[in-house]
């Protein structure tokens, strides 16, 4: 009987949990005055295609969308590639310097992120890159959190006698890195990559305060330009919803495995 209340309990809460998720695909099935019905529709309906020709009408959507899987993209990749060779220096290399490099790193994860917006803006209004998409993805390139995560993940992981033996066999610094040191560190490269790249999609901020044009907009930002209009959609605000949380869904279900290692590995290193 308490293992059967357990399930229950747990079966509940996951209904709970979900059911914000079926509204939110639910209602985008249907029109604006369905949804302000009483009771409302919990089943779809016929109102996809509707939503989706305003979500086209009153947005360039599907290049917002575009927009913000090659930032979210792009993003990614340079931040994996970057943070995994801080990481592997710190961890690895010993140089002058280091330790004091390292605290400015951890120390800067403890900054709020808003503290650096007006000095981001004042250098990127320098460069001129104000309402140009590389404003987006190049200030996040390299995060202190993932120099942090790879540095503690290649410090416990990456045995140095595999490093020194490769080294004896006559591989290069370069060479070590990519051939050896990096297929060791998917686990913490998956856990980073799906962090970074679900923080770059929801980007909110960064977008609204150096884009300017429509077409640059990313998704969240143009979904909430729909939103502040007087006769806002829901149906069709919904349904971009549900379209912006798709690759999320996707990503995590074939990461998660990735993210859960990552995090396993750094909690086992610690100890």
């Amino acid at each position: 009987m308490r293992r059967w209340l357990a399930w229950t309990a747990v079966l509940a809460g996951a209904a709970l949990m979900l059911l914000p998720f079926w509204c939110m695909l639910v209602f985008a099935t249907h029109g604006r005055a369905e949804i302000f019905q009483a009771p409302p529709p919990l089943w779809f309906g016929d109102g996809l295609a509707g939503n989706l020709a305003i979500l086209r009408e009153r947005l360039p959507f599907w290049r917002n969308v575009g927009m913000s899987l090659y930032v979210a993209t792009l993003t990614t990749a340079l931040a994996l590639l970057l943070c995994a060779m801080a990481g592997y220096a710190f961890a690895v290399y010993r140089f002058r310097g280091q330790r004091p490099l390292f605290v400015l790193v951890v120390v800067s994860m403890m900054l709020p992120p808003y503290l650096a917006m007006v000095p981001t803006y004042l250098v990127l209004d320098a460069l001129h890159w104000i309402d140009a998409p590389r404003a987006l993805w190049l200030p996040g390139a390299a995060s202190a959190f993932g120099v942090y995560l790879m540095r503690h993940y290649i410090a416990h992981a990456l045995p140095r006698s595999l490093l020194e033996a490769a080294r004896l066999d006559g591989c290069g610094e370069w060479r070590i890195f990519w051939s050896i040191a990096l297929p060791q560190c998917r686990p913490a490269l998956g856990a980073l990559g799906l962090i970074v790249f679900v923080g770059s999609w929801n980007n909110f901020v960064a977008p609204l305060v150096v884009m300017r044009s429509m077409e640059h907009y990313t998704l969240p930002l143009a979904l909430r330009t729909l939103q502040a209009q007087l006769d806002t959609q829901w149906g069709a605000l919904l349904a971009g919803s549900a379209i912006a949380a798709l690759p999320l869904l996707l990503l995590f279900a074939v990461a998660s495995r990735q993210l859960m290692a990552g995090f396993a590995a750094g909690i086992s290193g610690e100890e």
